[in-house]
């Protein structure tokens, strides 16, 4: 009776005996055998599965609790009566851990319900928990958002009090800043005596000197209350005779970026004076081929010259290894033998020539020392005969 006036044939004729469930329901699912009878073939018969999917039924919600030292469930999410069964998963960065049940419906459907949980404090307060779920039947994944809902006592401070409470003042002000979950429910200012002085007046959580006087040189007291407890807080001010000018501090950053400034200013000057420095050593480096040595005046080499170029009384020939020079007499050239001519000359003393050897002769011939110095003019330079060591 399952099935009575909810399955129809589609077709009146048996040739296409397909039928139609209205109103399907989960324990519908299950095998269907079509038979049918024919001649003289016989009975003949055909079996096809019906599969049932459910969509889940999602939700999820944050679970108000007191901030303590146990690990407690602060958010619940449920996939009910889907199938197959559906995942959840959580995303938070909060730092708890989650457990997971899973239930069977009498008709085939599965429910699962999961909780995160962790020890809550005041800090967690308002942060957020992701409850994701995924089922078959499902386009794309299911999310919800849950900011978490922590009670916690209220704490307090004290702010407003610049230490500038001088007589006669008019503008001072104290806030009592208070963080309760729930919003408190009472904020009471008291001083040490117990009742505020008449130059005070007290609107929520903010207390005001009309006049800065000596009654106000005492010490406040902030308390406030919420349904799990009580804080306070408490404050003492000094009243002064003359008013304190503000003393404008030194603006760290600025110094800081000049003294920075300034260090890579020197820096680069250093940097800079250093590059030029040593383009000029590699542009001003030593010469690269010997200056001749100096030539002492009225000595005895300032008249030798190359064979090219007669010699004159004025000119000045420094001596080289194996040039041929003339006598100033015109006599015949002779050969410098080695490089200490040169010193030897510079120093006044008188070369070391080998005529022999230009003429390939050799021995030491009284014939060839050409003229005497005897015979050489006042003021003129002149090159002394060979000497044979």
């Amino acid at each position: 009776m399952a099935f009575k006036d909810r399955v129809i044939f589609l077709h009146k004729e048996l040739k296409i005996p397909s039928i139609r469930i209205n109103n399907l329901r989960m324990s519908d699912a299950g095998r269907y055998t079509c038979e049918y009878a024919t001649y003289p073939s016989g009975n003949e018969q055909g079996t096809t599965t019906l599969t049932m999917l459910a969509k889940p039924k999602n939700s999820a919600r944050a679970v108000t609790v007191q901030a303590g030292s146990r690990s407690v469930a602060v958010a619940r999410c449920e996939a009910a009566d889907g199938k197959p069964a559906a995942t959840i998963q959580w995303l938070s960065s909060v730092g708890g851990n989650h457990s997971t049940t899973v239930s069977n419906g009498s008709d085939g459907t599965v429910t699962v319900r999961s909780e995160y949980r962790l020890v809550p404090t005041a800090a967690d307060n308002g942060r957020e928990v992701i409850c994701r779920v995924e089922q078959r039947t499902q386009d794309r994944p299911w999310t919800e958002v849950l900011r978490l809902s922590v009670e916690y006592p209220p704490t307090v401070t004290i702010e407003g009090y610049d230490n500038n409470w001088y007589v006669g003042r008019s503008d001072a002000v104290l806030f009592c800043q208070a963080k309760a979950n729930p919003e408190p429910t009472t904020i009471t200012w008291t001083t040490a005596s117990g009742s505020l002085p008449d130059t005070v007046v007290v609107e929520d959580n903010k207390l005001m000197v009309r006049k800065v006087d000596d009654a106000v040189n005492t010490t406040f007291t902030c308390e406030v209350k919420n349904k799990h407890g009580a804080s306070r807080q408490t404050l003492t001010t000094f009243v002064i005779e003359e008013k304190r000018e503000p003393v404008e501090e030194p603006q760290t950053g600025a110094v800081v970026g000049g003294i920075l400034g300034t260090l890579i200013l020197v820096g680069a000057v250093v940097a800079i004076i250093f590059l030029i420095r040593k383009y000029q050593q590699n542009t001003e480096g030593p010469p690269k081929h010997k200056p001749p040595p100096p030539v002492k005046a009225g000595s005895s080499t300032e008249m030798l010259n190359k064979p090219s170029e007669p010699p004159t009384a004025t000119e000045t020939v420094p001596l080289s290894p194996g040039e041929v020079y003339y006598e100033p007499t015109g006599g015949e050239p002779v050969t410098i033998l080695d490089e200490d001519a040169n010193e030897a000359l510079n120093g006044g003393a008188p070369p070391v020539l080998n005529k022999d050897a230009a003429d390939g002769h050799h021995g030491n011939d009284s014939s060839n020392h050409g003229p005497s110095s005897a015979n050489i003019p006042r003021g003129e330079s002149f090159v002394s005969t060979p000497m044979y060591v």
